[in-house]
């Protein structure tokens, strides 16, 4: 006779998938640095100033303003002078004249560059050095 109630097992089977470090080969890095003499050119300007002394002697009714004509700054100097009356005499004016100049000079400098070599270590020689 058979049991209605029989139990059949079920199996199935099941795939994992992972990963694992393996030693493939070593390689050494070594970097040198060197340094290089560099020049570069520089422009460095300079300004210089003339002073011209212009006299006068000139009554004027107020105090001039400094004024600029074109490259020249003119500064007026007064006095005031007693007479029967009081006058404002433009005495002199000064005359700034504004030059500019360059000039190039050679500049000295210690530059750093590094470069890189990578080489393989064989297999025995890796081994050796763990």
């Amino acid at each position: 006779m058979r049991d209605d109630n029989e139990t059949l097992p079920v199996v199935g089977e099941e795939l994992v998938v992972g990963t694992q470090t393996v030693t493939d080969g070593r390689v050494r890095v070594s970097t040198h640095t060197e340094t290089i003499r560099d020049f570069a050119d520089v422009e460095l300007g300079a300004s210089e100033v003339d002073l011209e002394r212009v006299p006068f002697g000139t009554v004027v009714e107020r105090v001039p303003q400094v004024r600029i004509e074109g490259d020249v700054t003119i500064v007026p100097i007064l006095e005031e002078r007693l007479v029967v009356e009081k006058r404002l005499v433009l005495v002199e004016e000064i005359r700034i004249t504004r030059r500019t100049t360059f000039r190039t000079e050679r500049i000295e400098a210690d530059l750093r560059r590094q470069s890189a070599s990578v080489e393989r270590v064989e297999d025995d020689e890796a081994t050796k050095e763990t």
